[in-house]
C-alpha cells in the first residue's frame, strides 16, 4: 500500500468531537473500514469513491479532484496548499473509514514528510498490530470503543484492550457512542478496559445521531446516568456532541 492510498477527501476544518473540539485541523480521510456500524455516516467504499476531493484553499469549500490511489507526493502537495500560515492548524487528523487499514502507506508518508506536523489519529481501535507498526509517528489518538448493542456489530473487546494498551504510549482518549439501545453491561465492559489500562485516560460520551439528529429515544437523564456510572471508575468523563454537525461545517 506504500505506493498510494485510497482517500475520500482532504480539507481544512475544525475538530468536531472530543477534547480537541474547536481546534483547526487538516483532515485526511481514508477509505474503507473493517466494521459496519449502524450509525456510521461516512461513505467508506473504494468502489463508490474512485476520486479524492481536495479543498483548494483552507476553509473556502471549493474542491479539485484526484483519481485514487493518491501518491505521497500528491498528498504532500495538497497539504502544503492547505496549511496556510504557521499556527492556523493545530494538527493533521488522519481519519476514515478506518485509516489503519492503510498503515503501511501512512508510515511511508510520515517518514517521507519534509515537514514535521502534529499527527492526530482517529480510529475504531480494533487493529492493534497496525497501530504498533506506526505508534512512534503518532502524537494524539482518538480511539473508539464500539459497544455492540449500539453499533449492531460483533463484540471487539479483546482487540480494544490490546489496542488501548499500545495507544497509552501516546496521548490518548476514548470515545464511546451511546444510544437508547446502549446496555449497562456493555458500558461496564468498556469501562473495565479503560480502567485496567489507566483510569486517568479521558472518556468522551457521544450521543448517537441519525441523519444528523439526536437519537430521540436517548433522554438527557439517561446520558447523565451513563456519565455518573462511568465517573465511578474513571477520572475524566465528558459528554460532548458532534459539534461540526451543529455548526454545519465540513
Amino acid at each position: 500500500m506504500s505506493g498510494g492510498a485510497f482517500l475520500s477527501e482532504i480539507f481544512s476544518s475544525i475538530q468536531g468531537e472530543g477534547p480537541y473540539i474547536g481546534m483547526r485541523q487538516v483532515f485526511v480521510r481514508f477509505l474503507d473500514c473493517n466494521l459496519d456500524c449502524s450509525y456510521c455516516d461516512t461513505e467508506n467504499k473504494r468502489a463508490v469513491l474512485r476520486e479524492c476531493r481536495i479543498e483548494k484553499e483552507a476553509g473556502i469549500g471549493l474542491f479539485s479532484y484526484l483519481p485514487n490511489p493518491v501518491s505521497i507526493d500528491e498528498l504532500e502537495a495538497s497539504l502544503t496548499a492547505l496549511e496556510g500560515f504557521d499556527g492556523l492548524h493545530h494538527s493533521i487528523s488522519i481519519t476514515g473509514g478506518e485509516p489503519l487499514l492503510q498503515a503501511e502507506f501512512i508510515r511511508g508518508w510520515l517518514e517521507a514528510a519534509k515537514k514535521r506536523r502534529a499527527i492526530y489519529l482517529e480510529t475504531n481501535g480494533t487493529l492493534p498490530e497496525k497501530l504498533k507498526s506506526l505508534i512512534d509517528k503518532i502524537d494524539i489518538i482518538s480511539m473508539d470503543i464500539k459497544l455492540p448493542g449500539t453499533g449492531a456489530i460483533a463484540p471487539q473487546w479483546e482487540a480494544h484492550r490490546s489496542f488501548l494498551e499500545i495507544a497509552a504510549e501516546r496521548e490518548v482518549f476514548v470515545k464511546v457512542v451511546v444510544s437508547a439501545a446502549t446496555k449497562d453491561g456493555e458500558l461496564d465492559h468498556a469501562l473495565e478496559i479503560i480502567e485496567s489500562v489507566n483510569a486517568a485516560i479521558p472518556l468522551v460520551i457521544q450521543a448517537m445521531t441519525v441523519d444528523g439528529r439526536p437519537d430521540e429515544g436517548l433522554s438527557p437523564r439517561r446520558i447523565f446516568d451513563i456519565q455518573e456510572r462511568a465517573s465511578r471508575r474513571l477520572k475524566d468523563v465528558r459528554i460532548i456532541p458532534q459539534t461540526h454537525k451543529i455548526t454545519g461545517v465540513l
